[in-house]
């Protein structure tokens, strides 16, 4: 009989059984990853970014959890050798639009207590020659990592505190029982007295499973990047940013420094017909039959219909892809950019066809779900396993 049960390897797993076994040495902790690896989706398929909170509701959890993220993860990194870069980044405007919406994001900086500045068009090709552009903001607390190399770091401290972490346990069936759960894998057993479900994509799924009814379902939203060649790196400084569309709930696409020297441009935001189908064609008939009778899916749908079709417009078409990133670097042609990994988010949606836009942690008898954890989840991760394990009072 364990503790404490987490299912899902990622990294809000791996962060929640590692602030357990700090809050609790004396525990018997489990971790339940169904793939022989750590971070094997949603965490190591993301951009690498360590965010600042700038986009967040004043007050949210994301806010909150993102600013002080941003600090512990840099020094996390700084006290574990793991590589990193606080390279800052760019968020401008193109369009005369656009402007009080650059605005508007700059106040929202300064009330979550973010350090931002104004920049003409002149200092914004003074840090990124290649822009064009006609104003924009410096955030200077952004930073790029691996977040493969911090997951493993993670399990490296949460096995060190004595945590049994598995691989290839798929858990397919939960049972109550008198001292708390019984899970049942693919390859055994386990029983918890409290249960903690990080399971991502699927983790509507395993609160379904415990009998805890979640307020939303995870609808599946495939990213797709094209990498710039090694000879058009020049090109990029380090992030840059469009000022987001505030009418759909995707960053748009940008220009992204990872910490190997490589720049990736994207993503876009397209429904994947598979909760991990990381390619077009990848199709599963339950995860698609789930999110096509989904009420909130169709009503979203409808609230978002040509954004949406231009995503996927520019899904099929390298060229779409291609004059989308010219409008933030005229320089860029096809042959710059080739294809590269995809990620999936896994958003929450409600039935009324709201996105759930702050992480969503649902607290049962003996368990606890987290069930809505996209961006910035990985930079905030510290600080949501430091959050689950103070709830929790034994």
């Amino acid at each position: 009989m364990y503790d404490f049960a987490i299912i899902g390897g990622g990294i809000v797993g791996l962060s929640t059984a590692m602030a357990l076994g700090k809050q609790f040495p004396d525990a018997k902790i489990a971790l339940l990853e169904k793939e022989n690896s750590w971070a094997a989706h949603q965490t190591g398929n993301n951009s690498g970014v360590i965010h600042s909170g700038i986009y967040y509701k004043p007050g949210s959890f994301k806010a909150k959890f993102c600013r002080e993220g941003n600090l512990s993860m840099v020094a996390f990194c700084q006290e574990h050798g793991i590589d990193y870069e606080v390279c800052g980044k760019v968020i401008v405007a193109t369009t005369e639009a656009e402007l009080p919406l650059l605005n508007n994001l700059y106040q929202r900086g300064v009330e979550n207590g973010i350090e931002v500045a104004k920049l003409t068009k002149e200092q914004v090709q003074e840090i990124e020659p290649h822009i064009s552009c006609l104003a924009g903001i410096l955030v200077r607390s952004t930073g790029i990592v691996n977040y493969r190399q911090v997951c493993q770091k993670y399990a490296e401290i949460a096995q060190q505190q004595e945590a049994a972490l598995y691989f290839k346990q798929k858990v397919v069936e939960i049972k109550e029982i008198s001292e708390g759960y019984c899970l049942i894998t693919n390859q055994g057993e386990y029983s918890t007295r409290f249960l903690i479900n990080c399971a991502g994509l699927f983790s509507d799924r395993m609160a379904e499973l415990a009998q805890a009814k979640p307020s939303a379902k995870i609808v599946p939203f495939r990213g797709e990047y094209y990498e710039l060649t090694p000879e058009k790196r020049y090109l990029v400084k380090n992030l840059i940013y469009p000022v987001p569309n505030p009418n759909f709930p995707f960053l748009g696409v940008h220009f992204t420094r990872m910490i190997d020297g490589s720049v990736h441009a994207g993503p876009n935001a397209v429904l994947s017909f598979k909760r991990e189908g990381y390619h077009k064609t990848d199709f599963d008939f339950r995860d698609f039959f789930d999110t096509m009778t989904y009420p909130g899916f169709w009503k979203l749908a409808v609230q978002h219909a040509t954004p949406g079709l231009e995503e996927m417009m520019r899904s099929w078409s390298k060229a779409l892809f291609v004059r989308s990133l010219q409008q933030l670097i005229p320089e860029v042609q096809a042959e710059d950019v080739i294809p590269t990994h995809a990620g999936v988010r896994a958003q929450a949606l409600q039935n009324n066809g709201k996105l759930v836009d702050d992480f969503l942690i649902i607290n049962r008898p003996n368990a606890m779900h987290v069930c809505n954890a996209p961006s910035p989840a990985a930079t905030s991760s510290l600080e949501i396993g430091k959050a689950i394990a103070l709830q929790i009072v034994r």
